[in-house]
């Protein structure tokens, strides 16, 4: 009999007991420098000590650091890198693992509008709070190279980059950037002609200037944009509803030309493409980056409209004998041109709009269409559009088409013009009966279709005139035949097109990198000299841009830096005296900060260098003895979410490419491995108000659920603040100790994998380093359990083929199975050494070293109980002996007519007539055959014995 009261051993392994450890080592580590991964050069470097050639530059992506902190999502990625990174480590190589911060955003800048904070405070606030929750997981970060996008220093190197780029032009001959001082000077002696064919010497400097920059990597453009009156700004086309208001506010927000910065990406469209082969990336990025960049091949066909000539793009040039009608985009430049006074005679009522005049539908309909987000033109069901009142010939049949404007058409795709061909495109097909639009198939159905647009390949129909036939060819010898028809004729030619526009890298912001960019009197930009770098942001007293009338499209972007006069308005002397120049008032946009990030993380405090050549190559060049002829350097392995898949990634290959032509980096690629870790979803509740209520005081009965006793309603997916279902890894290290949640988070499923968050379960991985750390240490005294009895051979066999899943597990970033292995072990060394005085210590430290990567703290805690004095961060990790890994004995089920009866158990290398003889002389299978004979006995090595009676 008890009294029902139950004291906890002195030395339980709690959360209290793993907080004060887990505190204790991660003073231990900062203290002693644990995680500082040498450079081969400069003052990271050790010069005492011989440079391991066996490097790992892991890095996770880029954080945000955002005013609530972290919730038990935001780690997963972060804890499987860094349980990757120990495993390298313990195996003897020099890995480099930090984490810096993506630090210019918009939200710091909302709230220093709403409280007049700098953004500075608020930014610097959320990353040491972050820095805090980071470090109480136990993370082996190089605290020395940690970076943030804001540090003046960092953004220095940003503003240099940014220089690099706008200094170079790409060589087309070449295929690759150069320094814009070459083209400069094939100008001046002639070796490249001047667009007008002019000497050089007799352009003014302006007319130079209009030349060089038309070709620079980075230039100053009328493009395209959202511009919302009411923010005060340009919005992303993300950032816009499909009802074309902003996502933000609610705002009208309107398509508008506006000069802008661009960056020339379009000019490393093929080498985007193409050097995807030579990386190990999930096939589904790599899709996704072709079909972003959406390469194709085709033919520029040109259309004579009165004194002008339309062009367009077409991966079908063979349909062109079926082209019916042409539409432009409403920003097309042509537009105005082609609108005319009147309606021709006879114009049908459906292609007017309404309107009385050309000029009038065309204004009504094109300030429509600057409502609606491009997103939702394109996903928009319903054609709308007006004729413009002109016509167009037809190259290859002379037939006058009418010229319409339409919202489906995108100005940033192709020319923004396109040629109809109702018979073999849907969506034209729908314009075409709409609008009474003639439509003339030119290829030939399939047997039986009976739809409406054929969009599936056949012989060419109704496509000749006096000197072509396509008639009867396939479609790709019809396009080879059409091409060389329009080059002959000089009405096109073949050529590639792609999707990919030129990157707008310009925001009307306060809180991002200022550019390093002044204009003179003629209003042309100059670069500053380096020496006049870092250009800092000024302080200002409104952090916001000027607002408009929500409706007021003519209006003209603010931004906040356009406030600081004393800034803005400048004299500088940049080499010919002291003049006046103006600055730039946009900043950049929040992704140049992370196109770069990992070259700083290899030299960090380098004050004269954005990174040494020398460290570089060590940490990213490229290694064809490890990863074959065409490696093209990079990170070792980059873990991050798939909805960076597109444009981060992009953008930071671009810039590392214009970095690579230069001749400032070793390495091809940033990124040579990719791996996306998946995401922790959970369940969020919802009253009959519709409201979400807490999820962890939601209570289940009987399969539903209740909050204060009212039945809510349950919902899985994201886990965020606004469906009050938000758990945080400060809760679980507080409530059951940080290597717990990194070993329940790591045991939950495969990394790549999303699933489900539930708090319940995390005592199972309590309860398993609860057992392991009883194994080690007396729970009542504190005192070491171990012993140097010897091993038997199933101790043997049973911890060597642990050791060699586990070690392969680690590798292949299987950490759940992993995690599975080691319980496994765990649970048979407590069956067998639990009860008795203690465990051999030939078991319980290669457990412990084994844990290690999974769960550091209380590894390091045995570790160091078990009587080392050093840390065990750098290994030894077990090896396996292959001796016990080879089986003694093999167990074969044995089937009787398709059902397993039983079992038995032969020699590992039995033949097949041994195995046969033992299955038929078990007891169960003499029994089931009676006396008699089996019709036929099938072995199938290794695995079982049938039995067919």
């Amino acid at each position: 009999m008890t009294d029902g009261t139950e004291t906890t051993p002195a030395h339980r392994y709690t959360a209290a007991l793993a907080g004060q450890i887990e505190r204790r080592w991660q003073d231990y580590w900062a203290d002693h420098g644990t995680y500082h991964a040498p450079n081969p050069v400069g003052p990271l470097a050790e010069q005492d000590k011989q440079l391991p050639s066996d490097k790992l530059f892991v890095q996770d992506m880029f954080p945000y650091p955002s005013g609530g902190g972290l919730h038990v999502g935001h780690p997963l990625g972060y804890i499987g890198v860094d349980t990757f990174a120990r495993f390298n480590r313990m195996i003897g190589r020099n890995v480099l693992h930090t984490l810096g911060y993506d630090a210019f955003g918009l939200p710091a800048e909302q709230y220093a509008v709403q409280t007049g904070t700098h953004p500075r405070t608020t930014t610097e606030a959320n990353i040491a709070n972050m820095r805090r929750q980071l470090r109480a997981l136990g993370l082996g970060h190089d605290e020395r190279r940690s970076i943030a996008t804001t540090d003046v220093e960092y953004y220095r190197w940003t503003q240099w980059i940014f220089l690099q780029i706008f200094n170079s032009y790409y060589d087309e001959m070449q295929d690759r950037a150069r320094p814009i001082a070459d083209l400069e000077k094939e100008y001046e002696d002639g070796t490249r002609a001047t667009p007008d064919g002019r000497p050089w010497s007799e352009l003014s400097r302006v007319e130079r200037r209009e030349v060089i920059d038309s070709h620079r990597l980075v230039y100053i453009s009328d493009a395209p944009v959202n511009w919302a009156p009411g923010l005060g700004t340009v919005v992303a086309n993300e950032e816009v509803t499909p009802d074309g208001r902003s996502e933000r506010g609610n705002f009208p927000v309107f398509r508008k030309n506006l000069r802008q910065w661009m960056m020339r990406i379009t000019s490393y469209a093929d080498r985007l493409v193409d050097d995807l082969e030579l990386l190990d990336w999930p096939e589904q990025i790599k899709t996704m980056q072709r079909n972003w960049i959406g390469r194709s091949r085709g033919a520029n066909v040109r259309f004579a409209a009165g004194d002008a000539h339309i062009e367009v793009f077409t991966t079908r040039p063979d349909t062109l004998f079926g082209a019916t009608y042409m539409v432009l985009a409403p920003e097309h430049p042509l537009v105005e041109r082609l609108t005319a006074n009147e309606w021709p005679e006879g114009t049908d009522e459906r292609w007017t709009g309404g309107a009385a005049t050309p000029g009038e539908a065309v204004a009504d309909y094109r300030r429509e269409a600057s409502r609606k987000s491009e997103l939702d033109r394109q996903e928009n069901k319903e054609k709308t559009g007006v004729f413009t009142g002109s016509f167009a010939v037809n190259p290859v049949n002379g037939e006058w088409i009418p010229v319409f404007i339409a919202d489906y058409v995108l100005m940033g795709y192709g020319t923004g013009a396109i040629m109809a061909v109702p018979g073999q495109d849907q969506r034209d097909w729908d314009f075409a009966t709409k609008f009474g639009l003639g439509i003339i198939r030119t290829v030939q159905p399939s047997e039986g279709f009976d739809g409406e647009a054929f969009t599936g390949e056949g012989p060419a129909i109704n496509s000749t005139n006096e000197d072509l036939s396509l008639n009867g060819m396939g479609v790709e010898d019809a396009k080879k035949a059409i091409i060389a028809w329009l080059e002959e004729h000089g009405h096109g030619e073949g050529t590639v097109q792609y999707k990919l526009r030129d990157w707008l890298f310009a925001r009307q912001r306060y809180w991002g990198e200022p550019f390093p960019i002044v204009y003179d009197e003629d209003g042309l930009p100059i670069a500053l000299p380096e020496d006049q770098l870092p250009l800092e942001l000024p302080d200002v007293e409104d952090y916001s841009p000027k607002t408009f009338d929500p409706e007021d499209a003519d209006s003209e972007p603010q931004p906040p830096l356009a406030k600081a006069t004393d800034w803005v308005e400048v004299t500088l002397d940049l080499g010919d005296g002291p003049k006046k120049y103006r600055r730039d008032t946009n900043v950049m946009p929040q992704w140049a900060g992370s196109c770069w990030y990992q070259l700083r993380y290899i030299d960090p405090t380098n004050t004269e260098r954005f990174v040494d050549p020398e460290n570089e190559k060590y940490w990213m060049g490229p290694r064809p003895a490890e990863h074959g002829v065409n490696d093209p350097g990079g990170l070792d392995l980059y873990v991050g979410g798939v909805e960076h898949a597109v444009l981060h990634l992009l953008y930071a290959r671009f810039w590392h490419k214009v970095l690579f032509d230069l001749g400032h980096v070793s390495s091809k690629e940033p990124y040579r491995k990719l791996f996306n870790q998946g995401y922790i979803q959970a369940y969020a509740y919802v009253d009959s108000r519709g409201f979400y209520v807490p999820a962890d005081e939601v209570e289940e009965k009987d399969g539903r659920f209740f909050y204060n006793g009212e039945e809510v309603r349950q919902e899985y997916g994201k886990m965020g603040k606004s469906l009050k279902n938000i758990v945080t890894p400060d809760a679980m290290a507080e409530n059951y100790g940080a290597d717990t949640f990194r070993f329940y988070e790591m045991s939950m499923g495969p990394l790549e994998i999303s699933r489900p968050w539930a708090t319940k379960d995390v005592v199972g991985a309590q309860r398993f380093l609860q057992r392991l750390w009883r194994l080690v240490v007396d729970e009542e005294t504190g005192a070491l359990r171990v012993s140097d009895a010897e091993l038997t051979d199933d101790d043997l066999r049973r911890l060597h083929k642990t050791i060699a899943g586990v070690r392969e597990d680690y590798a292949e970033l299987r950490f759940n199975t992993a995690g599975a292995k080691l319980i496994e072990l765990n649970n048979y060394v407590t069956k067998v050494y639990g009860a008795t005085q203690a465990t051999p210590r030939a078991l319980a430290e290669p457990l412990v070293l084994m844990l290690a990567p999974l769960c550091p703290h209380i590894a390091e805690e045995l570790w160091h109980r078990l009587g080392h004095p050093d840390t065990l961060v750098y290994g030894p990790f077990p090896q396996a002996d292959e001796k016990y890994l080879v089986e003694d004995t093999v167990e074969y089920p044995i089937q009787v007519n398709g059902k397993v009866r039983s079992r038995v158990t032969v020699a590992a290398d039995a033949g097949k007539d041994d195995v046969q003889a033992a299955a038929l002389a078990d007891e169960k299978i003499v029994a089931l055959l009676a006396g008699g004979e089996p019709r036929k006995v099938i072995v199938v090595p290794g695995r079982l014995v049938n039995v067919v009676l």
